[in-house]
């Protein structure tokens, strides 16, 4: 539930920033979200002072007019007035499935496996694009560890999925190279969501420019990717520490 809070948020913090510096924020939206937070009891209090009083963007333009002068000024004040309540929030976003995937990535020998997963946990709420960027490198970067470490080749122009592909064939994590039907099933799964998660890096990821129109990801989308990735990339590595032993 934090993470929905969180998005509520930054999207008052927004239409505050757009109000203060010139722009435009829907009133009515200001009003609805504002409500729901000053009657929620565990963030009321964690509010900046001036939402309980500023019932409205007229009234809060009337606050910040007379108050600062600068739109770098307003924009500096905004950030350090939501600085607490947004670090709350983050610091409660974690899933259950974080200190699982950390106790296992965070040991790789492999800075690049660690710093993809680090960036993919940060950016879940604040840059769910970029989230999503890191979920998608993280899977390729454990791929490509355990290939070089098991001197398996591979071409640099290999996408995810083909990479996933040689994996799971070293480690017979591939459905065809099994007969029973239920475990067919589940790595066909696996395979799936490491498809499921390069298409949705290509198309909602800031990987690629897009246009006007184009879908953009929530931060429960990023949260979904991360959690896919982070136990797929756990579930890979110790299948492979358990070949090796």
């Amino acid at each position: 539930m934090s993470g929905y809070f969180l998005t509520q948020i930054e999207s008052l913090k927004n239409m505050l920033v757009a109000t203060a510096t010139g722009g435009t924020a829907s009133k009515t939206e200001y009003k609805q979200i504002r409500s729901e937070l000053i009657s929620n009891n565990s963030l009321s209090d964690k509010l900046p002072d001036f939402i309980n009083t500023c019932r409205s963007l007229d009234e809060f333009w009337g606050f910040i007019q007379p108050k600062i002068s600068t739109y770098r000024e307003r924009r500096e004040f905004l950030r350090l007035e939501f600085h607490p309540i947004l670090l709350f929030l983050e610091q409660s976003s974690h899933t259950p499935s974080d200190s699982v995937n950390n106790e296992k990535l965070i040991a790789v020998d492999s800075a690049s496996i660690q710093t993809a997963w680090h960036k993919a946990l940060e950016r879940r709420v604040s840059d769910p694009e970029g989230a999503i960027t890191s979920a998608r490198t993280l899977l390729e970067a454990v791929c490509k560890h355990i290939l070089e470490e098991e001197n398996i080749s591979y071409q640099n122009k290999d996408d995810l999925p083909k990479l996933y592909s040689i994996v799971a064939k070293h480690l017979n994590l591939s459905p065809s190279q099994h007969t029973e039907e239920l475990f067919k099933q589940i790595l066909g799964g696996c395979h799936s969501v490491v498809q499921g998660l390069g298409a949705l890096r290509n198309s909602l990821s800031d990987a690629h420019a897009r246009g006007k129109t184009g879908a953009r990801p929530l931060p429960r989308h990023a949260e979904l990717a991360v959690n896919l990735a982070g136990t797929m990339a756990t579930f890979i590595l110790s299948t492979w520490e358990q070949k090796q032993s």
